[in-house]
């Protein structure tokens, strides 16, 4: 269960809040998407819930825990986020996986079976013990989004933040990665964080936010059923 409550985040004390009063209660094992047009606010929360911003006003809740009185390492450890740009490291397949090297070999290939990229690993040299080289860039966009999905697997989390994750894929792509998250994910929180406003359609609620604030915040359904809601402007200008 993830609460946001009062929740005011700027970027430094002096500079003016990004996100404004913002109030919400997200159950266990929703999947929750996040919407609005350019500069509303939506991926300064998921910097808000990694605690890496300077100023922050109101609570974010997670299990009952304020994650003001958590430390940084066991908060992050309880989120895993999909980022538009993956990260990978220069190193081996096992080392990008599992830095900690806390896993067995077959928990990882399990991992990457679940997340689709058996294939293309198996296809390097060296399996896992094969290179990745500096950013991923011997593997394509999409199957570095996918490797971040497995690696997500191999976390203590049952929180998955998808920061506008498949922005930068094609359509195929988009629909795969969308695919590996319903199914491998299903009992996860997810907060997607949408670029594609059909990536979030079928999500259980969605919030819209504008200029900071919520101004929007239900079903899909509900609110495509208001035509004048600005959900069903966002739909119908994406279409």
């Amino acid at each position: 269960e993830i609460v946001l409550k009062d929740l005011t985040l700027a970027y430094a004390h002096e500079l003016p809040p990004v996100v404004k009063d913002v109030t919400v209660n997200i159950k266990a094992g929703e999947k929750i998407g996040v919407c609005g047009r350019t500069g509303s606010g939506k991926s300064t929360i998921t910097l808000g819930l990694f605690r890496m911003l300077e100023h922050f006003e109101g609570q974010i809740v997670i299990d009952g825990i304020d994650i003001s009185q958590m430390s940084l390492r066991p908060l992050r450890s309880r989120l895993a986020i999909i980022p538009q740009d993956p990260i990978l490291f220069q190193g081996t397949v096992k080392f990008n996986l599992d830095p900690r090297g806390v896993h067995e070999d077959d928990a990882l290939w399990h991992a990457l079976e679940v997340a689709q990229l058996k294939n293309a690993i198996t296809a390097l040299s060296g399996g896992l013990e094969g290179a990745i080289v500096e950013g991923g860039e011997n593997l394509s966009v999409g199957q570095r989004q996918l490797f971040c999905l497995a690696r997500a697997l191999l976390v203590e989390s049952r929180v998955l933040v998808m920061d506008e994750a498949t922005a930068n894929v094609d359509l195929e792509t988009d629909k795969l990665i969308q695919e590996v998250v319903r199914s491998a994910f299903k009992d996860f929180t997810i907060l997607t964080i949408a670029h594609r406003i059909d990536t979030i359609l079928d999500s259980d609620r969605i919030m819209v936010l504008d200029q900071g604030r919520l101004i929007e915040w239900d079903s899909p359904e509900a609110l495509l059923a208001n035509e004048d809601s600005v959900f069903s402007s966002l739909v119908k200008a994406h279409k």
